[in-house]
């Protein structure tokens, strides 16, 4: 049996349709279900049952002789939420006590960090282990996940077997419910459906040009791939970026969308509003060599290529992974 936590979401329910593929269907969806929106994520995927995250450690003590793997996903993403509180008791606490019961009952862990974890990326993008107690993260979020991070490497006591994945910028189905927190590509696809035209965000970096500020861009489908080989493979506990190790602009991406509608594009330039402008990552870019190293050979979807397919799959018909 396989826990997955966060399973509503966006990345939760495409992996439990990637696991549904795979074979699996004996899995525990983890959420709070409150959002009829986030529901619509979980279709006619095959599970075993649904566990509210309030009760989940309790239904966990007494049913974890049945769970092979825990996939912990859910979290608070919101990037401009400012109140240290909640991610202290959602993303720090709730992550400390999945991994303590991890270890107790000797359950492999695979758990959600973030790129947002490197700050303004002054200490490069390495994922080796010394690089976690030098990082300045730029918001509340992304110091939820590092000090996690940092906790973890700490323990003495760790599960047999533990990932921590730091998703770059994913993108993809099922993001509907995310509203401004929703990838590039979605924002872009409907303001180019109602306006005819895209407006991107004006660089306030002299380093960067307008529409050159850029992220690696990573398809939903590649992580879950990512997360499958973690579940199939004993890779060597620790963390690991997940990206495709190639930067695009978002001049590159919104072009993409654009194509992939059949419009001409049209991109005009706005301020970067105020409450994100002096926490604004202008560049990422992971490093995959030590992901590459446990064996993983699958190569990563290239940005014009995943576009178009969500676009044209997805987008275009509200459609669901």
């Amino acid at each position: 049996m396989i826990v997955v936590t966060g399973a509503a979401g966006f990345i939760g329910s495409c992996l439990v349709s990637r696991l549904n593929r795979e074979g699996f269907s004996d899995i525990i969806i983890v959420d709070d279900f409150s959002s009829k929106e986030k529901l619509k994520n979980l279709g006619d995927k095959s599970i075993a049952s649904l566990v509210h995250r309030d009760h989940f450690h309790s239904w966990l003590d007494k049913h974890h002789d049945r769970i092979d793997h825990i996939f912990h996903l859910g979290a608070r993403t919101d990037t401009t939420e400012k109140t240290t509180e909640i991610f202290d008791i959602l993303n720090l606490n709730y992550s400390k006590s999945v991994w303590k019961q991890c270890c107790q009952y000797r359950i492999p862990l695979t758990y959600a960090s973030s790129a947002a974890t490197y700050g303004d990326g002054q200490k490069g993008y390495e994922d080796n282990h010394s690089l976690p107690m030098e990082l300045r993260p730029l918001n509340p979020y992304g110091d939820s996940k590092n000090e996690f991070d940092k906790w973890a490497l700490e323990q003495e006591n760790q599960p047999p077997q533990w990932v921590g994945f730091k998703f770059f910028n994913v993108y993809g189905p099922n993001e509907y419910h995310k509203g401004r927190m929703a990838s590039v590509i979605f924002h872009a696809f409907n303001q180019i459906r109602q306006t005819g035209g895209m407006k991107l965000f004006r660089s306030h970096n002299p380093k960067y040009k307008d529409g050159h500020q850029s992220r690696d861009f990573i398809y939903v489908k590649d992580i879950t791939e990512m997360c499958l080989y973690a579940l199939q493979h004993r890779c060597k506990s620790g963390l690991y970026n997940a990206g495709t190790g190639t930067s695009r602009t978002f001049l590159d991406l919104v072009k993409a969308t654009f194509n992939a509608m059949s419009i001409e594009p049209a991109i005009s330039f706005i301020d970067t509003p105020i409450d994100i402008r002096e926490t604004y990552q202008y560049f990422t870019e992971a490093t995959m060599d030590k992901w590459r190293q446990t064996g993983y050979t699958h190569s990563f979807t290239g940005l014009e290529e995943g576009v178009t397919e969500y676009v044209e799959k997805f987008l275009m018909s509200d459609g669901y992974l």
